[in-house]
């Protein structure tokens, strides 16, 4: 397992090394707080990163007009099966008489039972 140092253990070892660097002939200078490293006169220089030329992007807006509307499909109903289904029909007063069966075929036309 490593061994953390605790903040005093660092402080000391920060004092022994500047007492080293100064024992050996070191300075250190003070600098008014701030203070900034940067030339005060002019632009910044570029960054040493941004010599290369810029490439060229992929234009991506066809590929995401069509991811939309992927996304936006209007959503295909499908056809009842064909299985018989179970309809209920009722007297003149709205009670319950009795269960039908009926095709998928038949069962989008009017009964006269039920007007």
């Amino acid at each position: 397992m490593k061994v953390r140092t605790t903040k005093e253990q660092q402080r000391e070892r920060l004092r022994r090394d500047m007492e080293r660097f100064l024992s050996r002939g070191g300075s250190i200078q003070r600098v008014p707080p701030g203070t900034s490293g940067e030339p005060s006169h002019g632009a910044r220089p570029l960054s040493p990163f941004s010599h290369t030329p810029k490439p060229q992007r992929t234009d991506l807006s066809r590929l995401a007009a069509t991811i939309d509307a992927r996304k936006h499909k209007p959503k295909v109903r499908r056809a009842r099966s064909a299985a018989p289904r179970r309809r209920l029909i009722h007297d003149d007063f709205g009670e319950p008489l009795r269960w039908v069966w009926e095709d998928a075929t038949t069962a989008d036309t009017p009964d006269k039972e039920n007007s």
